[in-house]
């Protein structure tokens, strides 16, 4: 138990040294959910809502775009570290090597989370005016870091599967629509009537209702449960998916 704690601990130090190296992916997940906000804020704001409050609302949505963006190089990286030669490495070595997985998703979260309050700090500055409680600020806190967690276990096994650095991108930055078509930006009912129906029950938009709740200070109502469904769920999935095809690809 020892040698596995020291392990993943290790592994995680060298996936935090290379997010610190790589200055431009990192200055990207945090900068590019800020220009969003801003246009979003400055430029559509005034024509989706006049009565200047649209920052309240499109704020959660932010958050979760900029949590996925952050998570989508998980993707990558983990593509990366399977094509490259250092998994064969690794396991001749006395070591557990899919702890190396471990750590790419430990470095993930802690990375999102700072970049998460970055964004925040940023939606304050502009004029964002949460009414939550310390409470439902942790409340809220927890659920983003159980959504980033989610998804950086679904872009590690999408790393796991496919052939190269360059697949994963593509098919991490499919995922990164989701927001788009939630009510992140908009309310669902605004939609296309075809369209509600995927809208409304996709796994973003109860995350994103739930959080808008919390800092609106507002009952979230059936959001919560949805949301701590479809992140748990899928969360599952994604780990078996990861063990599987990390297994699959050790015996190639």
């Amino acid at each position: 138990m020892k040698t596995l704690w020291t392990t993943n601990i290790v592994f995680i130090g060298r996936s935090l040294r290379h997010s610190i190296r790589n200055v431009e992916a990192l200055l990207m997940a945090i900068m590019l959910p800020i220009f969003l906000m801003l246009l979003f804020t400055y430029v559509f704001g005034g024509a989706i809502s006049s009565g200047g409050d649209y920052v309240n609302y499109v704020v959660p949505g932010i958050i979760l775009l900029c949590a996925g963006f952050g998570a989508s190089s998980t993707a990558v990286d983990v593509a990366t570290d399977m094509t490259n030669g250092i998994i064969d490495r690794f396991r001749t070595m006395p070591i557990q090597a899919t702890a190396v997985i471990t750590g790419h998703v430990a470095a993930s979260l802690a990375r999102n989370l700072v970049a998460t309050c970055i964004v925040i700090g940023v939606a304050l500055l502009v004029g964002f005016e949460p009414s939550a409680s310390f409470v439902e600020w942790l409340l809220a806190v927890g659920l983003v870091a159980l959504f980033i967690l989610t998804f950086t276990w679904l872009f590690a096994a999408i790393g796991l599967v496919t052939g190269s650095p360059a697949a994963a991108s593509g098919y991490g930055f499919a995922l990164l629509f989701l927001p788009y078509l939630s009510s992140a930006f908009v309310p669902t009912e605004t939609m296309p009537s075809w369209l509600q129906g995927f809208a409304n029950h996709q796994p973003i938009t109860p995350v994103i209702e739930t959080i808008r709740s919390l800092l609106s200070g507002s009952p979230a109502s059936d959001h919560g449960w949805q949301a701590l469904l479809w992140c748990g769920g899928i969360l599952a999935g994604a780990m078996i998916w990861g063990a599987i095809a990390f297994a699959r690809k050790s015996r190639d």
